[in-house]
């Protein structure tokens, strides 16, 4: 073999050689280099409840919502980077048109604050619930948490200890509003969440302002608040009024007496029922303010945070009777008066009856 032919021999191993090495990464070049099909944004949520996360079910999620046009090559992508179940984020994710590979998957990394690098939260809400459950029913829709996990997180002895609560105060940890969470939010971070909020809403002021009406802890104001908004959800001027109420009652040692306590102690039983009668209120049963004296255990609904500042800044009056007005403003007549209520209170039952009779 001339000389000439060992040096082009030489050149051809050397270029396939070379050729065999970097083939590997110039395909992943090219793969990196991808960009996204979806010509809008698009919100991804990534669970780990059906099993860890890996390439190839990330791969098909995207796929599937139309995001990657090459599985083959996001995949490629994903092992070059070594992404694995211990390194993927579970959460909400937005991809942007036009999202090159790479990218995408530098957004699904774990990051030291134990999120992925884009993850985004969500809002979440909760209003209108009467109990736990009502609220883990809420969050199970919002979140990527089982309300059973849930449930059996808040009732758990160590977590009821931690944060200071009994069973049947622990509602009034949770104050509705609109919060930003991560949507893989787990039942402790979730909880550590509402104990922050709780502690930032509970001000010194507004402690001092609790010791002021005669109340003892957070829980009670809330306690009083959730009866407050049972007897009246639509007409906020009477919050401060009948929290006014309910205290002059509590400081005299009379029975509350609210209808909206026994109904609780019957749980979904009376829903729909309309009018409530004798055997209803005879009910034996710790929230049944007809049999106790003072406040209930706990909150018998989650108040909207305007009903605990009315408790807190409740109206000064004599009052300790009220009685719905006998028409459909949804207000009540307050009296001080016991003759004055009966009056009161036979009005409205004829008022009552007889728009039963013309239905």
């Amino acid at each position: 073999m001339s000389k000439k032919q060992k040096l082009i021999l030489i050149i051809v191993v050397l270029f396939f050689g070379a050729a065999f090495l970097l083939f590997p990464k110039l395909k992943y070049a090219y793969a990196a280099f991808q960009k996204s099909s979806n010509q809008t944004e698009i919100s991804i949520y990534l669970s780990n409840r059906g099993g860890a996360l890996n390439i190839e079910k990330i791969s098909a999620i995207l796929y599937d919502k139309g995001v990657i046009s090459s599985k083959d090559l996001f995949e490629l992508v994903g092992e070059y980077k070594e992404m694995n179940p211990r390194n993927i984020a579970p959460g909400k994710y937005v991809i942007e048109p036009g999202t090159a590979y790479r990218h995408i998957w530098n957004g699904f990394t774990i990051n030291g604050k134990l999120n992925g690098n884009a993850e985004q939260s969500v809002q979440v809400s909760f209003e209108n619930c009467r109990t736990l459950n009502d609220l883990a029913g809420k969050l199970q829709k919002q979140l990527d948490l089982d309300s059973t996990e849930l449930m059996a997180y808040l009732q758990n002895g160590a977590t009821l200890s931690r944060l200071g609560f009994s069973l049947e105060q622990l509602p009034a940890l949770f104050i509705p509003n609109t919060y930003d969470l991560y949507w893989d939010q787990t039942p402790q971070q979730f909880v550590d969440r509402m104990a922050q909020e709780f502690k930032n809403f509970w001000t010194p002021e507004r402690k001092a302002k609790l010791q002021a009406v005669g109340l003892k802890a957070p829980s009670e104001a809330v306690t009083l608040a959730s009866i407050v908004y049972s007897e009246q959800s639509r007409r906020a001027e009477e919050w401060p009024i009948i929290a006014g109420l309910y205290l002059n009652r509590v400081k005299q040692g009379i029975k509350l007496q609210s209808d909206p306590t026994f109904k609780f102690c019957w749980g979904e039983q009376l829903k729909g029922v309309q009018r409530l009668l004798a055997v209803h209120r005879d009910i034996n049963c710790p929230y049944n303010t007809y049999k106790i004296q003072g406040l209930p255990p706990g909150p018998i609904y989650l108040p909207p945070v305007g009903v605990v500042e009315a408790v807190l800044d409740p109206a000064k009056n004599d009052y300790i009777f009220m009685c719905a007005k006998p028409d459909y403003s949804g207000t009540h007549n307050f009296t001080a008066s016991g003759a004055e209520h009966a009056k009161n209170a036979k009005a409205f039952q004829n008022w009552l009856a007889a728009e039963l009779r013309n239905r």
